[in-house]
């Protein structure tokens, strides 16, 4: 056999072996979501020289009563996301709207134990355990799944401003903090998307980046 043919053939024997290689190190799609809330840049030196690095905010934990009187906690949420949002039941027009969409996440992810949803009033001393309740009734939230959050007027407040870093809007009478925001907790505790909740367009480009975090999770190496 001639060397030229040589070659040719032994280039079609190696290509399969070289599309398992490629397909086994770059098959896997991957997709990476932001993340929000800087706390500071810190510098680490790699291979001698200084490099920048982000690091972001990790939420706090909290310990408060959820709509059937239990205590809920961040480790509540562990192993998982949770879509966690700001309301009080009062609220005439972003808050109806805000839950109405968040009724859409909690029936695409009903049977993905995963997924949660985390609903703070800002105005505990209205929406006490029994309000929340009859509240929670109005929206179909499944216990175990959508948490709606009251307690000590002080602590909502830290979560609010410290954790999430919400502004009080305009107008807002001293202490009330809220937003027609949605945002996305990874299981590191951390913010990796903050949606419009009265926006359709903005809960499904949502409902996406959750499916992608937990795709992630599904095929992350490094996590088994």
């Amino acid at each position: 056999m001639r060397p030229k043919q040589t070659l040719i053939l032994g280039l079609i024997l190696l290509l399969p072996v070289l599309a398992f290689l490629f397909l086994k190190t770059f098959g896997t799609n991957r997709f990476a979501l932001p993340t929000y809330l800087p706390d500071r840049v810190d510098s680490t030196q790699v291979g001698g020289e200084w490099q920048r690095d982000t690091v972001f905010h990790t939420l706090g934990d909290f310990r408060l009563p959820s709509q059937s009187g239990r205590l809920v906690t961040q480790q509540d949420l562990n192993g998982g996301v949770y879509v966690a949002n700001f309301f009080f039941t009062t609220c005439p027009g972003a808050c109806p709207r805000m839950n109405s969409q968040l009724m859409r996440v909690q029936e695409k992810f009903r049977k993905d134990p995963r997924v949660k949803l985390v609903s703070y009033t800002v105005d505990p001393e209205h929406d006490s355990v029994a309000v929340l309740a009859r509240y929670a009734e109005r929206y179909g939230a499944i216990a175990g799944k959508w948490f709606f959050l009251t307690g000590n007027k002080a602590e909502l407040y830290r979560l609010a401003t410290q954790e999430f870093r919400l502004e009080a809007p305009s107008g807002a009478a001293p202490g009330i903090v809220h937003s027609q925001n949605l945002y996305l907790v990874d299981r590191d505790k951390r913010v990796r998307g903050i949606y419009d909740g009265t926006k359709a367009k903005e809960v499904e480009r949502l409902i996406t980046e959750i499916s992608i975090l937990l795709y992630n999770y599904d095929h992350d190496k490094s996590s088994r």
